[in-house]
C-alpha cells in the first residue's frame, strides 16, 4: 500500500517528468477512477495546460496547473505514478494517460480502484479536498504532534494512522515507528510521557528520513519490515518471536518484548 515514503517518491517523478511540460492529450481508459469528475471535463480542464511543480500532503499527490485547476491523486492500496514516452505500449493496469511535450508522458496505474483522481478548480477547492487532512508526518512540529496524542484516547495504532490526525503514515511505517519508539501499538496515546512522546516523534522522524529517499518502505533485515512476512518472524532487535494481532482493525506486528503492554 503506497505510503508516505511512496507518495513523496511519485511526487519526485511527476516534478521530474511533467514540470514545465504542457499537457498535450488526455487518454482515459477507465473511469472508474475518476472522482467527481467526467473524462470530458477532465479533458477539457488539462489539455493545453502547463504542470507547474507538484505537492505532496499525507498521501496526496497534487498537479497544479497554470491556469489554476489542479489534478488530486490518491493511490489507494494498489496504485503508482509512472513517467514514460506516449509511444510506450499499454499496460494492464493503466486508468489514466497524460500525454505530455518533448516526447514525455505520465500514466497512473491502479490495479484494485479504491481511489482515484479529482480535479480541483482552484485554490480553495485544494483547500476543500483536503480539510480532513492532520498536518503532514514529514512536517509536523514536535508540540503539535505531542499535542495531538494527548488529545486521543485511541490506540497508538489508531492514531498514527488516522489521516485526520496526522497524514501520511500507514500500517507499515506505524509498526516500523513504534517497534523502533519500543512502544506497545495496543497503548492509549494519551497515556504516554513526555519522554515517550519525543522518543516516538524522533522514531517517527528517523524512520521517514530512512525511508523518504528510497522511495518505499525500506524491506531491510534491520527493519521490522524486513522481518514481518518471515515463516518464523523474529525481532530484528531481541531475536524473540514477532506478535501478529489485529488493532485497530489492521494486521499488527511487534516484539512483545521490546513493546511491552502498559504497566508491565
Amino acid at each position: 500500500m503506497p505510503e508516505l515514503p511512496d507518495v513523496e517518491g511519485f511526487r519526485r517523478t511527476l516534478d521530474a517528468c511533467g514540470r514545465g511540460r504542457r499537457i498535450e492529450k488526455v487518454h482515459v481508459t477507465d473511469r472508474g477512477v475518476l472522482r467527481g469528475v467526467s473524462e470530458r471535463g477532465l479533458r477539457g480542464a488539462l489539455e493545453g495546460r502547463t504542470l507547474r511543480a507538484p505537492q505532496r500532503h499525507g498521501k496526496w499527490l497534487i498537479a497544479r496547473t497554470d491556469g489554476g485547476p489542479a489534478l488530486l491523486l490518491h493511490f489507494g492500496m494498489t496504485g503508482r505514478l509512472l513517467c514514460c514516452p506516449p509511444r510506450d505500449p499499454p499496460q494492464r493496469y493503466d486508468r489514466v494517460r497524460l500525454d505530455l511535450g518533448g516526447g514525455r508522458g505520465l500514466r497512473y496505474q491502479d490495479q484494485r480502484k479504491l481511489q482515484g483522481l479529482r480535479l480541483a478548480a482552484d485554490e480553495a477547492e485544494v483547500e476543500r479536498a483536503l480539510r480532513g487532512q492532520g498536518p503532514d508526518a514529514l512536517s509536523v512540529g514536535r508540540e503539535e504532534f505531542g499535542g495531538l496524542l494527548r488529545r486521543r484516547r485511541a490506540t497508538l495504532k489508531a492514531v498514527l494512522m488516522d489521516q485526520s490526525a496526522l497524514a501520511g503514515l500507514g500500517n507499515l511505517l506505524v509498526d516500523e515507528i513504534l517497534w523502533r519508539a519500543r512502544l506497545s501499538p495496543a497503548r492509549p496515546a494519551n497515556t504516554l510521557t513526555d519522554e515517550q512522546a519525543r522518543a516516538l516523534y524522533a522514531a517517527m522522524r528517523r524512520t521517514l528520513r530512512l525511508a523518504v529517499p528510497t522511495g518505499r518502505v525500506p524491506g531491510r533485515r534491520s527493519w521490522l519490515t524486513g522481518r514481518r512476512d518471515d515463516g518464523d518472524p523474529r525481532c530484528p532487535r531481541c531475536g524473540t518471536g514477532l506478535r501478529r494481532r489485529r488493532i485497530a482493525g489492521r494486521t499488527t506486528v511487534d516484539c512483545p518484548h521490546c513493546q511491552p503492554e502498559q504497566g508491565r
